[in-house]
C-alpha cells in the first residue's frame, strides 16, 4: 500500500508559478506510475500530468501542455509539479495518484493524496 501527502498549494497571481510536492511512503514508489489530477467543486476530477516508472515518459492534458511539468525523484520518493504561466481557470484542488499503468482515467489509480488548493487570482 502506498501513502501520498501533497504540498505546495497556495494562492498565486496569474502568470505567477507554483510547485507541487507527493510524497509517497513504501520501499515500491519506483513501480508506480503517478499523476496529477485537479478537481473544482461541482465537476469530475480531470487528468492534469503523469509520469512513467523511471521518468522517461510524462504524458499532460492539452490545458496545461507546455505550462506544467511533471518530474519523480525515486530517491525521494516524490513527484513533483512545477506549475508556470498560471491561469485562473487552473484553480482546483490538486490530487497526487499512483498506479500501475499510466494514463488518463481516473480508475488507472489505486492511491489517492488528500489534495492540496491551488487558488490564481486575476
Amino acid at each position: 500500500q502506498v501513502q501520498l501527502v501533497e504540498s505546495g498549494g497556495g494562492l498565486v497571481q496569474a502568470g505567477g508559478s507554483l510547485r507541487l510536492s507527493c510524497a509517497a511512503s513504501g520501499r515500491t514508489f519506483s513501480s508506480y506510475v503517478m499523476a496529477w489530477f485537479r478537481q473544482v467543486p461541482g465537476k469530475e476530477r480531470e487528468f492534469v500530468a503523469a509520469i512513467s516508472w523511471s521518468g522517461g515518459s510524462t504524458y499532460y492534458a492539452n490545458s496545461v501542455k507546455g505550462r506544467f511539468t511533471i518530474s519523480r525523484d525515486n530517491a525521494k520518493n516524490t513527484v513533483y509539479l512545477q506549475m508556470n504561466s498560471l491561469k485562473p481557470e487552473d484553480t482546483a484542488v490538486y490530487y497526487c495518484a499512483a498506479g500501475s499503468v499510466p494514463g488518463r482515467r481516473r480508475d488507472l489509480y489505486d492511491y489517492w493524496g488528500q489534495g492540496t488548493q491551488v487558488t490564481v487570482s486575476s
